[in-house]
């Protein structure tokens, strides 16, 4: 029987405890414990931050740390897509417009010189549109000579392939892009569509997609920069997936392995120059996303449809680390459904109080990070209120009706009201150090208010008068985030930053704008988590870190009118409003991101 020194060439090295940085491949026997352990790399699919919008065909270029995902078809109007995201790794921010929305287009390039070709609109049909994005905005320039939908297209800005889709029939054609005009190359030896593929001009890989509405394509074909040669076969043919990599490590994931209308698949299949193999299935079953990578093996995910369209963004990596995304997770119901609930604490010490369920209540619960259970009520049943403290030590001001209350962990005491009553106000701080700022009624929207542990005070304005915004930090470092803007009569998507004396515009603004999502979501004003809001009921999550929004992982249930709190790693969200729901008694915990070492018991014992 072979040795490891046989088949490696040295001994397995023996340690009194485990090396402290390990590296891949590496092998150890641990003399204390009698464990024989190994640092293996894992191929494997984890969450990412979401798009700032559902939608599936759509397009991307760049990397898994600079990505870019564009057009496509979403599940509002306008139908086709023009929105653009930048992906960073962690999440996407908003990118400048395509000039023209459309579907089932190709993409490639980077973040920053970014292709998009071809497409589909209704009316309209199949497009000869080329766009070319600069970083931050696209600009239209030369068409290609046939409108096509459902292509491949490959390379940088400069250097480009554009091969195969439908034009009314399927295409064989491979047209080459220098930057300015379109010429033809070698063809293809299957017409195609619905297709994947892969590289550079000169490096290009094509796979999968349809032959006809009733037969599906495994060949796997390469391009040199002159023609095309088949080299291998996939395992499973697949079509209208996700695709990403250069021609020696390429990715093939989710889509459709059989004619429609059978669902979608979460398979995925990676290729090294010469054979395609399995890896781990992706977190769902896609329809039509999108993909980003320098390599296979670093990959991303954008969107698709999984019943419909989603903004789903996953990460794949060959790595020695194994990544958890960051996520939300189901809780413990309240005991009571309702709406327009306030609250404050941690994930794990959380005091929620008050709500619409219909009618104001008066009720308080405790959660202890797995269930609720009631304690003594609110002494005057209210809604819409703002809240500061913690479990122990809170304060619940404003709302319908506008009274003051102070919890001390056990009972609720009557404390002055504000100078300016009101409800739909957002607020931060803690029982004797609260601020409270927008609301209704009009002209309230912009007051802000000081509470010391015994008074309010006024204090210097918002620039904008909101209501229904939200509220992060402390009294003397606060954070307003969007809310409804009365002077614009639209929702908004605007930061502000409080020093403890004036607001000031942050040139930070959000990807969605909305309101009535939690009035003290928790969080710091650099380090602040946005979650949900109205109209309509959004999932999207989004992370302020005192100069930007970013996106997180979204919410299992779109709903606004919620309560909240924690922190921008650590959050929680309770109550709510989820589409045709009068009020729910959901709630759901957020997890920033985990990073560990995959190191692997081989045998436990000697």
């Amino acid at each position: 029987m072979s040795t490891y020194r046989t088949l490696k060439g040295q001994l397995i090295k023996k340690v009194s405890e485990d090396p402290t940085n390990p590296v891949e491949g590496q092998i150890w026997y641990n003399t204390t414990t009698g464990v024989l352990k190994g640092l293996p790399a894992l191929l494997g699919w984890s969450s990412g931050g979401s798009l700032t919008q559902a939608r599936f065909s759509l397009a991307a270029a760049g990397t898994q740390t600079a990505g870019l995902a564009f057009g496509g078809r979403a599940p509002s109007v306008p139908e086709y897509s023009n929105t653009t995201d930048e992906y960073n790794g962690t999440g996407c921010v908003t990118g400048g417009d395509l000039g023209t929305g459309r579907y089932q287009l190709a993409g490639c390039g980077t973040q920053t010189a970014g292709l998009g070709v071809g497409g589909y609109i209704s009316p309209g049909g199949r497009q000869d549109l080329v766009e070319e994005y600069n970083g931050s905005s696209w600009s239209e320039v030369t068409d290609i000579p046939t409108a096509t939908s459902l292509a491949v297209a490959a390379g940088v800005q400069t250097s480009a392939i554009f091969w195969g889709g439908y034009t009314g029939t399927n295409s064989n054609s491979t047209l080459e892009y220098d930057g300015t005009n379109w010429t033809s190359g070698g063809a293809l030896n299957t017409a195609v569509r619905a297709h994947g593929g892969a590289g550079t001009l000169t490096a290009g890989l094509s796979f999968g997609g349809k032959i006809s509405n009733t037969s599906r394509n495994a060949t796997t074909e390469e391009y040199d920069g002159t023609s095309w040669t088949i080299v291998a076969t996939m395992g499973t043919a697949t079509y209208s997936g996700g695709y990403a990599g250069i021609q020696t490590d390429a990715i093939a994931f989710a889509g459709k392995a059989a004619n429609y209308p059978t669902p979608a698949v979460a398979t995925t299949q990676v290729y090294d120059g010469t054979n395609w193999t399995t890896a781990s299935n992706m977190g769902a079953a896609y329809y039509a996303p999108a993909g980003a990578g320098a390599t296979g093996s670093t990959s991303v995910a954008f969107g698709g449809e999984v019943s419909a369209a989603v903004a789903n963004t996953e990460e794949f990596n060959r790595s020695i680390t194994v990544t958890t995304g960051a996520a939300w997770a189901s809780g413990g119901n309240l005991g009571t459904s309702r709406r327009f609930i306030s609250g404050c604490g941690t994930q794990t010490a959380t005091v929620a109080f008050g709500g619409f369920k219909p009618g104001a209540g008066n009720e308080t619960e405790l959660y202890d990070g797995s269930s609720w259970s009631e304690v003594n009520n609110l002494g005057t049943a209210s809604y819409s209120k703002g809240a500061a403290g913690t479990q122990t030590a809170a304060l619940a001001f404003g709302g319908s009706p506008g009274v003051c209350e102070s919890w001390d962990g056990t009972n609720w005491t009557s404390s002055p009201a504000m100078n300016d009553s009101r409800r739909n106000l957002a607020s931060c701080g803690t029982q004797t150090a609260a601020l409270a700022f927008g609301g209704l009624d009009a002209p309230l929207g912009a007051k802000t208010e000081e509470w010391n542990g015994s008074s309010w005070s006024n204090s210097n304005d918002l620039n904008n008068s909101l209501y229904s915004n939200m509220g992060s930090g402390i009294q003397t470092a606060a954070l307003n985030s969007g809310g409804y803007n009365t002077g614009t009569s639209a929702l908004s998507s605007a930061t502000e930053e409080y020093n403890g004396t004036s607001w000031t515009a942050s040139p930070g603004s959000m990807n969605t704008a909305r309101m009535a999502s939690a009035p003290n979501t928790g969080g710091l004003q650099t380090a602040a988590l946005i979650y949900g809001g109205n109209p309509p009921a959004s999932a999207q999550t989004e992370l302020y870190d005192g100069t930007s929004w970013i996106t997180k992982a979204a919410m299992a249930t779109a709903r606004g009118q919620t309560g909240g709190g924690g922190t921008s790693t650590s959050a929680i969200v309770y109550g709510g409003t989820p589409p045709g729901s009068g009020g729910t008694a959901a709630t759901e915990e957020f997890t920033g991101e985990t990073t560990s070492t995959n190191v692997k018991l081989i045998t436990s014992s000697t």
